[in-house]
C-alpha cells in the first residue's frame, strides 16, 4: 500500500478517497491471508470486496483484545520465516498479547515514527534522546529509533530512569528533544536541583511525552504538565497516544489541541455500547482498522479507550481528525457509591497534593457486590489529619472520598514498579479475583 506524507494536509474529501481504496485493498488482502478474518467473513457470509467505503465498515463485527489473545496465531498472515520481530503489549488490563512484525512492518513503523517526530516540530537538525526501554519486547522505544533514523536526527539510547546517566548524555551530547514518560522530568528536575545542575538552561527544549496524560479532556494543561512547567517552564510538552496493537501512533502539534491522526495508516471509528457510530464530540470507544501491515493486521478492532474527535481543522494546516486525551479504559469503569470515575480522574487530585510520594489504587469488589476503592498512600506524613484533608479534597472535586491506606514510600514503590513490568502499576483492579 502506498503512503503519503502529506495526505494530513489534504482536504477531508482526499484523506476519505483515500482511506477507501487502501481499504478495500486490506480487506482483499485479509480474505486471502488471514486465518481468523477468512473465518468470521464465512462465519458471517461476507465477502470481502463487497466492503469498499467508510460507511460500509458497519457491515462487519468488530475484534477484540480477547480474540487475538485466544486466536493469537491465526492474526498471522504471513509463514513464521518471514517475522522479524516479536512484540508484547503491555499487559495493562490482562495478560501480555504477542505481535509480529515483518521486515515491511518495520519499516512502516519507522515511517509512523518519521510522521509523529515531524508533527511534533522535529528535524533532521534535531539530537534526539531516548528516555524509554527498546529492549523487554517493547515496541515504542524501537518505533522511536527507527523513526529518529528515518527522520536522520541524531539518537542517544539510554533507556528510562538512572537520572546520572541522563544528564551526563544532556550536559555533553545536547538533545533537544527527548522521548519520555512525564512525570520521569520532575525526577530529573529534582536530581538537577539536588546536584547544581542550572536544568533550566541546557539544550533540552522539546519533550515527546508517552504513557501519561498532559491534557484534560477540554485540552487544558493537565496537573502532571503544570507541576512540569513550574520546573521547566520553557520546555515544549507533546502528546502521544499509541498501542502496540494498531502499531501506530497519534502526535500532538505546536499548537497542543489533539493528538493527530496519520489517516495512511489507519481507519479510525468512535463506537458506543452497541458498536453505532457515536455523534460528533460524543466520547466513544476507539475502534480502529489497521492499513498497510502484512504480518498481524487487525479490522475493526476495539482499544477499550474512550475518547472524544477534534474534527475542525488545526492551525498547523492538518485536515485530519484528531483524538482528545483518553477519558478512560471500558475496562476500568469505577461505579462507586452512584459515581460512575475513571482512574485519571483520581490520579489529577492525587498528583496536586503536597506530601503525596507516591500512589497505588486500588478497586475491588465489596461484601454487598459492588466496587469499592481503596488508595495506597506512600507519604512521610501518615496523620489522621493528613488524612482528612485528602478525603475532604475527593469529596470536593468528584463528591465521594475513597479508602486511604497510608504506606511506606519504599514498600509501595516495589508494588507500582514492578521488575517485569514495562510501565509504572498505578490502577490495580482485583475486582474479577474476587
Amino acid at each position: 500500500m502506498k503512503r503519503d506524507p502529506q495526505i494530513q494536509f489534504r482536504s477531508i474529501d482526499e484523506i476519505k478517497s483515500f482511506q477507501e481504496e487502501a481499504l478495500r485493498q486490506a480487506m482483499v488482502y485479509l480474505g486471502e491471508r488471514s486465518p481468523f478474518y477468512k473465518r468470521i467473513f464465512k462465519e458471517n457470509g461476507i465477502e470481502p470486496t463487497r466492503i469498499k467505503s467508510l460507511e460500509d465498515l458497519k457491515l462487519l463485527p468488530t475484534t477484540c483484545k480477547a480474540d487475538v489473545q485466544k486466536f493469537n496465531n491465526d492474526f498471522l498472515c504471513v509463514p513464521k520465516n518471514q517475522v522479524l520481530d516479536y512484540v508484547t503489549t503491555s499487559g495493562t488490563l490482562g495478560e501480555p498479547v504477542t505481535f509480529m512484525l515483518t521486515e515491511n512492518d518495520l519499516d512502516r513503523l519507522a515511517y509512523n515514527d518519521f510522521i509523529s517526530f515531524t508533527v511534533a516540530g522535529c528535524t533532521s537538525e534535531d539530537v534526539i534522546q531516548l528516555m524509554t526501554t527498546i529492549d523487554r519486547r517493547f515496541m515504542a522505544g524501537m518505533a522511536y529509533f527507527l523513526g529518529a533514523r528515518k527522520l536522520g536526527a541524531g539518537i542517544i539510547r539510554v533507556g528510562n530512569g538512572i537520572p546520572e546517566l541522563q544528564w551526563s548524555s544532556i550536559l555533553h551530547e545536547k538533545p533537544s528533544t527527548c522521548i519520555v514518560v512525564p512525570s520521569f522530568l520532575i525526577k530529573l528536575a529534582e536530581f538537577a536541583e539536588q546536584h547544581g545542575i542550572d536544568y533550566k538552561n541546557t539544550s533540552l527544549k522539546r519533550a515527546v511525552c508517552i504513557g501519561e496524560p498532559l491534557r484534560n479532556i477540554d485540552l487544558t494543561d493537565s496537573t502532571l504538565t503544570e507541576k512540569i512547567f513550574q520546573k521547566w517552564p520553557n520546555l515544549s510538552l507533546h502528546s502521544t497516544y499509541a498501542s502496540t496493537e494498531m502499531q501506530s501512533s497519534f502526535t500532538e502539534c505546536s499548537h497542543y489541541c489533539g493528538v493527530h491522526h496519520q489517516p495512511d495508516l489507519i481507519i479510525v471509528e468512535l463506537l458506543d455500547e452497541k458498536d453505532n457510530e457515536v455523534l460528533p464530540g460524543e466520547v466513544g470507544e476507539l475502534v480502529i482498522t489497521t492499513l498497510g501491515i502484512e504480518g498481524m493486521p487487525l479490522l475493526r478492532f476495539k482499544t477499550g479507550d474512550l475518547c472524544h474527535a477534534i474534527t475542525d481543522p488545526c492551525s498547523c494546516g492538518r485536515n485530519s481528525m484528531r483524538l482528545s486525551p483518553i477519558v478512560g479504559r471500558k475496562g476500568q469503569m469505577i461505579k462507586y457509591k452512584g459515581t460512575t470515575l475513571y482512574p485519571s480522574a483520581l490520579y489529577d487530585i492525587l498528583d496536586n497534593i503536597s506530601g503525596v510520594v507516591n500512589y497505588q489504587v486500588q478497586v475491588y469488589t465489596n461484601t454487598l457486590g459492588t466496587d469499592g476503592i481503596v488508595i495506597k498512600i506512600g507519604t512521610p506524613t501518615p496523620t489522621e489529619t493528613f488524612e482528612k484533608m485528602i478525603k475532604d479534597l475527593f469529596r470536593a472535586k468528584i463528591r465521594v472520598a475513597p479508602e486511604i491506606s497510608f504506606e511506606p514510600v519504599e514498600l509501595l514503590a516495589k508494588s507500582i514498579f514492578p521488575p517485569a513490568n514495562r510501565k509504572a502499576v498505578k490502577f490495580l483492579d482485583v475486582r474479577e479475583l474476587l
